[in-house]
């Protein structure tokens, strides 16, 4: 799924489902960034090998993304878990990079985390600085995406949780909260990362979950003001 194309690139005809090309590039024009650009706004996508990340950076950005994929070679097969995997031929070694303008000042610079384990030791430094993070699940592998939570739970960035469609067995919202001990406050959705529609509709729950956050954060106590609490004075 990592080495998919979007649809934005490929004609529905020469790209049905489980036979997209690999090692394609999308094919998209070049974007100046506008000289009035200045709020870079970063999100970063995170999840386990495999999951979809390389695929949803490049489905979603409006620029040619910035990929550090290479093949796969028998020498990582002793190091990466393929479990469940066995036709993936290319994995990210360091991360993808995207880019969506908001609007003429601010600008979304996505960032796709490299998956393997002995890549982790790159998150702590891309979740610096970090609006909110996409946590891209495959529901065939839920475990993989626990170190993931983990991490953002720690950093305390907020996130929300996007299940990939790979056509395995359906699971309930329940049943994957569940398994991931997902708050109800922490958003969880279903999306297709080979669609850029479907892509953008995950940022949107991303972005609607800062909001709301933000909004809870500065929202005013209920507690009595402590001068309210300060006794008469003595007569």
């Amino acid at each position: 799924m990592d080495s998919a194309i979007s649809d934005a690139t490929i004609p529905e005809a020469a790209s049905p489902a489980g036979a997209v090309p690999l090692g394609v590039e999308p094919l998209r024009p070049r974007q100046a960034l506008r000289s009035t650009a200045d709020n870079g706004l970063k999100i970063v996508i995170v999840g386990g090998f495999g999951v979809g990340k390389t695929t949803m950076v490049r489905s979603v950005s409006e620029i040619r993304p910035l990929n550090t994929e290479e093949t796969m070679t028998k020498a990582g097969e002793a190091v990466d878990d393929t479990h469940g995997i066995a036709g993936k031929s290319a994995t990210t070694v360091a991360f993808d990079f995207g880019r969506i303008t908001l609007d003429a000042r601010n600008v979304l610079y996505l960032f796709g985390a490299p998956g393997q384990e002995r890549f982790w030791f790159l998150w702590d430094r891309l979740f610096s600085g970090t609006l909110g993070a996409v946590v891209l699940v495959d529901t065939r592998r839920l475990a993989d995406s626990w170190y993931a939570i983990d991490r953002l739970e720690h950093h305390g960035t907020p996130f929300v949780v996007a299940c990939n469609d790979f056509g395995g067995p359906e699971h309930t919202p329940e049943q994957i909260r569940a398994a991931l001990d997902l708050p109800d406050a922490i958003p969880l959705v279903f999306c297709d990362a080979r669609s850029r529609e479907s892509s953008k509709q995950v940022l949107i729950s991303l972005v609607q979950h800062l909001q709301t956050a933000a909004l809870s954060s500065n929202r005013p106590s209920l507690q009595p003001s402590p001068l309210s609490q300060t006794p008469e004075p003595t007569p």
